[in-house]
């Protein structure tokens, strides 16, 4: 006669879990890349610095391929430009670029806001509402990387309000020249309040239909960042802007 399978045979085998994927590690190229990009986007790196690769693989403690990966992506961008003989130097846009910059994105900028479908949905001011608390909230703490990803959240959800794909890629493109020029507006508390009280108008703006006051607003915006880079330049390069030829 079969004796009774034991306890151990018959006790239920558990079934192994699957182990998760370790999340991928973003490659160390981009992380260069936007520590760099931070640093000029805070000021803490000037127009015409040269970005030495040998320098750059000390401080982030990594190879050259890594740090030309990055200087390529930031080139890209247009935030680095190379020069034969010095290698790799910050972007240092002359008054003359920024003014003509300035000049497209300002125009590009009110096409949105004209075509911009009212009423907008609540879902959309909540959202815009939500990014403005956390702008003003690094407005009030001085912490200008997030008052930098703040403003640029906001501005990207405003203008994609107006649901033309080309205009809203255009614009992102030509926000990324100007990454480093907002630093030397950001330097002055009077000029972040301005801001955050430009974007609290914005809303009123947007929630009340109100499409004129949201076009003088969206022009009004646009002016502290470029005089204050320009000002910045000529005390530092004088004076040396040539007029375009026609």
């Amino acid at each position: 006669m079969a004796g009774k399978p034991s306890r151990q045979a018959t006790a239920r085998t558990p079934k192994s879990l699957p182990v998760p994927n370790p999340p991928a590690r973003e490659p160390a190229a981009l992380l260069i890349a936007k520590r760099i990009e931070e640093d000029i986007v805070l000021g803490r790196r000037q127009p015409k610095e040269r970005l030495v690769e040998q320098d750059l693989c000390d401080l982030f403690a990594t190879h050259r391929g890594d740090v030309r990966l990055a200087l390529f992506e930031l080139e890209k961008k247009g935030l680095v430009e190379r020069i034969p003989n010095r290698g790799a130097l910050v972007r240092g846009l002359t008054p003359l670029e920024v003014r003509e910059i300035y000049a497209v994105r300002e125009e590009l900028e009110l096409m949105a806001v004209r075509i911009i479908p009212f009423p907008v949905a609540n879902k959309d001011i909540e959202r815009l509402e939500e990014l403005q608390r956390k702008h003003s909230a690094a407005v009030a703490a001085g912490d200008l990387l997030t008052v930098f990803y703040s403003n640029l959240s906001f501005h990207q959800v405003l203008f994609g309000l107006c649901g033309n794909a080309c205009l809203i890629e255009t614009i992102d493109l030509l926000a990324q020249k100007a990454y480093g020029i907002r630093s030397y507006a950001n330097a002055f508390p009077q000029s972040l309040d301005r801001a955050r009280r430009d974007h609290v108008e914005m809303i009123k703006a947007l929630r009340g239909s109100r499409r004129e006051d949201l076009i003088k607003l969206t022009r009004q915006h646009l002016k502290a960042s470029p005089e204050a880079y320009i000002k910045a330049y000529e005390r530092r390069f004088g004076k040396s802007d040539l007029a375009p030829v026609h």
